[in-house]
């Protein structure tokens, strides 16, 4: 076995992002493809309880090395932020089969769990540098669930009050009315996306969800 990863360049070679397409979540960005690769290399232990989360964690442990299956030109603004922001020509295919569907929504569940989790121990005030520059805890996850609920979701028709995912409540109910609106959509229902597809919806949630994960754990003074 091996893990099935898209290369996504930049229009103007300045960054490039490796992912593992069948892994949501596990993604990451640099300068250059090599150095994406190598990344996302050092970022397989640290994906790992996402998998163990999703009951994944024999199928995660065989994979093998990773194995270069698309090589692509992104969008314009993968050049700036490092970060994959179209879908890659697995992603094209709808509607997902319903084992495919599944599998992708337990491991973006596997990354919320993960995320909360992080958010609850890491320290109130966050060491200051590059990643996020000043942004404090309470910040980054205002910052991550609001996106989601109120950028992401609306590609689907889901439109939730402003800042009404950001009680406990309010979150939980978000996330079960996103996999919802997931499952309807993947049902063929709705308005279709113009640029997106719900394989690639699922793949940015989980990133941003584990990027901001990753960067609480990373600046953590506790």
């Amino acid at each position: 076995m091996s893990v099935s990863t898209v290369l996504d360049r930049g229009p103007k070679g300045k960054k490039s992002v490796a992912f593992a397409i069948d892994w949501p979540g596990w993604s990451r960005g640099a300068k250059t493809t090599d150095r994406a690769l190598e990344t996302l290399e050092t970022y397989r232990e640290r994906y790992r309880p996402i998998a163990v989360a999703a009951g994944m964690g024999d199928e995660f442990d065989a994979a093998g090395r990773l194995d270069i299956i698309e090589d692509k030109v992104g969008a314009p603004s993968t050049d700036f932020w490092g970060i994959s922001f179209a879908p890659a020509s697995l992603e094209l295919h709808e509607p997902m089969g319903d084992a495919e569907f599944d599998r992708k929504v337990s491991l973006l569940r596997a990354c919320w769990a993960y995320f909360d989790d992080v958010a609850a121990t890491v320290s109130a005030e966050m060491r200051k540098g590059p990643r996020g520059g000043g942004r404090d805890r309470e910040q980054i996850i205002r910052h991550t669930i609001r996106n989601e609920s109120e950028d992401f979701a609306k590609r689907l028709g889901l439109r939730i009050p402003e800042e009404g995912a950001l009680t406990p409540d309010g979150l939980r109910d978000f996330r079960e009315a996103y996999v919802a609106s997931m499952r309807t959509y993947n049902a063929g229902e709705g308005k279709r996306m113009r640029s997106w597809t719900l394989p690639f919806l699922i793949r940015h949630s989980a990133y941003h969800v584990m990027d901001h994960a990753w960067e609480m754990e990373d600046r953590d003074l506790s």
